[in-house]
């Protein structure tokens, strides 16, 4: 009997969710891909970085839980 087993691998991250570059260590949104790089924004806002595609990921539950902490944290102290 042949089984199929499903895949382990996850899809990376689409324009606008969040993105852990793992070889920066960061997470941030994914804004777009020109010339073969993936283009993500610090969460806060600021000036985006190019990351290879191999090394972004979706982040682990516990690091968007933090990062969507920090956006909500930021927006507090700003008033909004």
């Amino acid at each position: 009997m042949l089984v199929c087993m499903a895949s382990n691998q996850q899809t990376r991250p689409g324009i606008g969710e969040l993105a852990k570059d793992t070889a920066r260590g960061r997470i941030g949104v994914v804004m777009g891909e020109v010339g073969g790089r993936v283009q993500i924004r610090p969460i806060g806002g600021g000036t985006e970085w190019d990351a290879l595609p191999g090394n972004v990921v979706r982040p682990s539950a516990r690091e968007e839980l933090s990062a969507r902490l920090a956006i909500r944290n930021g927006n507090s102290r700003d008033g909004l």
